[in-house]
Parts: structure tokens; sequence; C-alpha cells
């Protein structure tokens, strides 16, 4: 499989920290790490959040989407994610990408330089065009929300 270039800058706040990669060959997030200062980790208050750079700014390209997801590891083992997963970075912007972690656990949750906090995919985009009709195609679903379809599997 051909990888596409996505050119980034690392901000001054970043310098000594590995480039984003792959944790594994069959990853599909690149692993973003928290660029704080050595000095100044992050307490994360139980049910509380906090916006954490990486220190990178990225060059998405045109026709794709940057999505900032949580990683499964600390959703499980200590309650924290990502507050608006997926984050969406659009490929006009240029500022500096920034996990907004959330606490949902029940202890202070500490971000460290270098920690991983969250995982970017970049995603292709369809752009559309909404067109008002006066009446839409019909389905058995019909208008039926949340929840209409049920909890037990239909197999």
């Amino acid at each position: 499989m051909s990888a596409m270039s996505v050119p980034f800058m690392r901000l001054e706040h970043a310098e000594g920290l590995p480039a984003p990669s792959y944790a594994s060959e069959g990853a599909a997030g690149l692993d973003l790490m928290a660029a704080l200062p050595e000095i100044e980790p992050v307490v994360i208050a139980p049910k509380s959040w906090a916006a954490i750079p990486t220190g990178l700014v990225f060059e998405i390209p045109r026709g794709f989407q940057g999505e900032v997801r949580p990683r499964s590891g600390l959703a499980l083992r200590h309650a924290v994610t990502v507050l608006n997963a997926p984050g969406t970075i659009d490929s006009d912007y240029r500022g500096e990408v920034r996990v907004v972690l959330v606490n949902l656990g029940p202890e202070p949750f500490i971000v460290t330089r270098g920690m991983r906090v969250a995982q970017l995919l970049f995603v292709p985009v369809v752009r559309v065009t909404p067109t008002p009709v006066r009446s839409l195609s019909t389905t058995a679903r019909g208008d039926g929300g949340f929840g209409s379809t049920g909890l037990a599997s239909k197999a």
C-alpha cells in the first residue's frame, strides 16, 4: 500500500518529540503526543477537560480531513477520551492541532510531555450540494429516530 505524503511543521514546544507515527503495521491512525513542558504536566480533574497541545501543524490535502480520535487504552484504563470525538481538522486549517481530553473517571488524570493522547486519521471528504425537494423516498425505518431499531440483534 502506498502512503500519501502530508506535510507538517513541528512548533518550538514540540522539539525533541518523535514525529507522528503509526504504532503498528496495521494501525489506522498516527499517534499524537502531548507537547507540554517537561516540568508542567496537565492535571485533568474528574469530570473536567483540557486542550492538550501537540506542537504540530499539518497541511492536509484538499478533499481530506484530519480526524482526532480517542485512544482505546486511555478510555478503558482511565475513562479519558476525546471530548469532541472525532475532532475534525479541516484541510484549510493551518494552526496547531490540540486535543480536547475529558476525564470521565473518578481520579485525576495527569498528562505528561510525550504521552500519546490521541490518534489522527486522514479521511476523504465528499462535498455535497443540498438540494431542496418536496418529498423524499420512503424506507422501512421512516422517521424512526433514537432507539427506534431496538437493542436486540435482528439475526
